[in-house]
């Protein structure tokens, strides 16, 4: 009996850990590709700045994010709040997979460059204004990762970290081998949509029911 409920809980901590990797790569994907859409209009030798920019603010967003996630979570309603949040991140996502935004563009750079190409007579942005629409992109996106990951860690500080830590990894040295998958294997979003529903369903459901962080304990149901 004891053996069956630890190849239990072994099942299920691999099947959580896919659930992070899953999430990590198919957010990291869409913060990169945000990040390459907030640089177009810039002139061509400040894109690259802006992207690196946008990459290096996302890592360290979801360092500091991951500091008080947790915690953050275990506020009475905050995990419906999160639930909500990452339901309307879905349904984004679903509509940038049934469009096939940027189908053909696998980097950042190239996005950008892209865009331009498509609505030459854009006027030009500055680079400050870029910054800050990228900025405010990765506080989006990056808060998004880490309650999903939070979410699927569910007060696990190893698989927080490890979820985290390769969400990072994969912000810092990996976006466009991302998107390049992304964009060649359409199943691995579809895969992270679904993954990302049954999480933000999980989040609604102990965001109302949970004895201890749910609203209606709160309530006093």
């Amino acid at each position: 009996m004891f053996e069956f409920l630890s190849d239990a809980a072994t099942f299920d901590t691999i099947l959580d850990y896919g659930k992070i990797i899953i999430a990590d790569i198919v957010l990291s994907g869409d913060n990169a590709l945000i990040i390459g859409m907030a640089a177009a209009g810039l002139a061509p030798e400040l894109r690259k700045k802006a992207i690196i920019f946008g990459m290096v603010v996302a890592a360290v967003l979801r360092i500091l994010f991951a500091l008080v996630a947790t915690y953050l979570l275990d506020i009475p309603g905050l995990l419906l709040v999160g639930g909500l949040l990452l339901f309307y991140v879905c349904w984004g996502l679903y509509k940038e997979i049934k469009s096939g935004h940027a189908e053909e563009e696998t980097d950042p750079l190239a996005i950008a460059e892209n865009m331009d190409k498509e609505n030459p007579d854009k006027p030009k942005r500055t680079l400050k204004q870029a910054l800050i629409a990228i900025t405010i992109a990765d506080v989006s996106m990056s808060l998004d990762n880490v309650i999903a990951v939070a979410a699927i860690a569910d007060g696990d500080s190893n698989k927080l970290i490890i979820g985290l830590g390769l969400a990072i990894l994969l912000m810092a040295f990996a976006a466009t081998l991302i998107m390049k998958l992304l964009t060649r294997y359409p199943w691995i979003s579809w895969a992270g949509l679904i993954v990302l529903i049954y999480v933000s369903a999980e989040m609604l459901y102990r965001g109302i029911f949970d004895p201890g962080r749910g609203i209606l304990s709160y309530l006093g149901y």
